[in-house]
């Protein structure tokens, strides 16, 4: 697994002072350091962890946020017992968000279990902008407010987006 910190600093729980210097400055976070050690004692049982990238962990809206290298989140999503028995052990449910994506794909995968109808960016007075995702309405189960919160909490910590979800009928 390619990771930010050198793999022997990790497993021994001495760092170095290259991966000191990376912990001080705030490029990685103790979160950060318990997520990858835990990914690297269960690279043995799957495979797949040897080939992904671990390029950040953030805490946002409830979840715990895996932000992963181009390619890796579908690695991810054909694991989900492993997915589930990381939350399991850190008792946060996890997000597994691909890096340097194009902004509907990053929707499409934070707005996994619903049909994404359109995607527009709303420029306001101020110079600002704001993205408004229209989810399916009829015939799907809607998200409920609190997770819907949770979400664009997650947008907005990964990527700084502001999002305002609407439902179509």
């Amino acid at each position: 697994m390619q990771i930010q910190l050198c793999e022997f600093c990790l497993k021994s729980g001495m760092l170095c002072s290259k991966c000191q210097a990376k912990v001080q400055s705030g490029e990685v976070s103790e979160q950060y350091i318990e997520v990858a050690k835990t990914l690297l004692s269960m690279e043995n049982q799957n495979q797949f962890l040897q080939k992904v990238t671990l390029e950040n962990v953030l805490e946002a809206g409830g979840f715990m946020v895996l932000v992963v290298g181009k390619n890796d989140s579908a690695k991810f999503n054909s694991a989900p017992k492993l997915v589930r028995d990381l939350g399991d052990k850190f008792g946060k449910r996890v997000l597994v968000i691909e890096s340097g994506t194009k902004d509907r794909k990053f929707l499409e995968d934070l707005f996994a279990s619903q049909h994404i109808v359109t995607i527009n960016i709303i420029w306001l007075p101020d110079g600002s902008t704001e993205t408004r995702v229209v989810l399916q309405g009829r015939g799907t189960k809607r998200l409920s407010k609190k997770r819907l919160q949770a979400l664009t909490s997650v947008a907005k910590k990964v990527r700084n987006m502001d999002l305002r979800v609407e439902y179509a009928y």
